[in-house]
């Protein structure tokens, strides 16, 4: 996968600030190039406008060079009513805070989080989610 590179920010620096999109909760991580692992950080527990509302919050906070957002399907691969939602918000909160979204498949991160005794489930999976789409790129 290509990542958009900023001239100002040397390649092993870049940092990403990863979503696990729920109906809500919105579990939230950030990581980067050089280290390839995810911090988890405060679940986001609101919907609607509020949810894009802490979510460009969190942008603002950690100053990220680009977003990736988890996007649900069924196991067979098939999208079903969330995978539309995760995607809109994605799309959402790149129009408002002008920054790429990656978008990284986050089918059984949850399960994976809970399994791994993840404090914060929702947290645990965005995790899953920056450390699945850091192993993905150049």
């Amino acid at each position: 996968m290509s990542v958009i590179e900023r001239p100002d920010v040397p390649r092993h620096f870049t940092t990403f600030l990863a979503f696990d999109y729920g109906a809500k909760r919105t579990g939230v991580a950030v990581g980067n190039r050089l280290l390839r692992t995810a911090t988890p950080q405060a679940t986001i527990r609101a919907e609607g406008r509020a949810r894009l509302d802490a979510a460009a919050l969190r942008v603002g906070e950690w100053q990220p060079d680009a977003l990736v957002v988890g996007v649900p399907f069924h196991p067979d691969g098939a999208p079903h009513e969330n995978t539309e939602r995760a995607r809109r918000f994605g799309r959402q909160l790149a129009a408002r805070v002008k920054l790429v979204v990656y978008e990284v498949d986050e089918r059984y991160s949850t399960t994976e989080a809970q399994s791994g005794g993840a404090a914060d489930p929702d947290a645990g999976a965005a995790c899953i989610i920056l450390e699945q789409f850091l192993r993905s790129i150049e």
